[in-house]
């Protein structure tokens, strides 16, 4: 307990005491009492586990199955909203933000097979941001707020977006799991090139003129008019 009180102190940067950690910090609460969920489930006693564990998500507003693998030092900041699915195993020294879902996507494994996320130690998980199943998360990765990952991210990149993409590495990526002003520079550039490049395309096509261009906000008008 000690040891995550620590590791919480130095990844956090509002620097909290050790007696903050310890009475005030949820997510701190969810990962201790799930060590103790945890164990009832493996004992076998899955019904009484699962009561503890809802027990547990009324008490921090984090919901973690009793099954969930999660190694040493999960940071779950600020907490509320996290969920934490049946097969997702964790590494250690990962950092969760709130509303984070590592979720799944139907028995795809069969009935007993793995359907939630992996992600390995290091990583860090942006607020919002929904990891939807049998994926994997490499070493030290950086997932940006609110994206939706349905694939793999390599070690030390950074994914952002509806789905997530991989838009750099780990020697740009910053706290909270967003890229940085590098790594934006660089996507908003990207963008400008292919605008610029439509444009070109539709003069050689002559459709510069506005009677020949629909845009889908013009189609959508049309629709609802009629």
């Amino acid at each position: 307990m000690s040891e995550l009180i620590k590791s919480i102190r130095e990844r956090d940067p509002a620097k909290p005491t050790f007696a903050e950690v310890l009475f005030a910090y949820n997510g701190f609460h969810a990962v201790v009492l799930h060590r103790v969920n945890n164990f009832v489930w493996n004992l076998g006693l899955r019904a009484l586990a699962r009561f503890f564990a809802n027990i547990t998500r009324m008490f921090t507003g984090v919901e973690i199955h009793p099954e969930a693998t999660i190694g040493k030092n999960l940071f779950i900041d600020h907490g509320t909203g996290v969920v934490i699915g049946q097969t997702a195993v964790i590494g250690d020294n990962v950092t969760i933000y709130h509303g984070v879902t590592l979720g799944g996507v139907g028995r795809t494994g069969g009935v007993n097979g793995k359907r939630h996320p992996t992600v390995e130690s290091g990583a860090i998980i942006g607020a919002g941001s929904q990891l939807l199943g049998d994926i994997t998360i490499g070493e030290g990765a950086k997932i940006g707020a609110n994206s939706v990952v349905t694939t793999d991210i390599p070690a030390h990149a950074t994914a952002i977006g509806i789905p997530a993409r991989v838009v750099g590495g780990d020697d740009k990526a910053r706290a909270y799991g967003m890229p940085s002003r590098e790594e934006m520079a660089d996507l908003v550039t990207t963008m400008d090139c292919l605008i610029r490049e439509m444009g070109k395309i539709k003069k050689e096509l002559n459709l510069n003129d506005e009677k020949d261009c629909v845009t889908p906000c013009d189609s959508l008008k049309k629709d609802a008019a009629e």
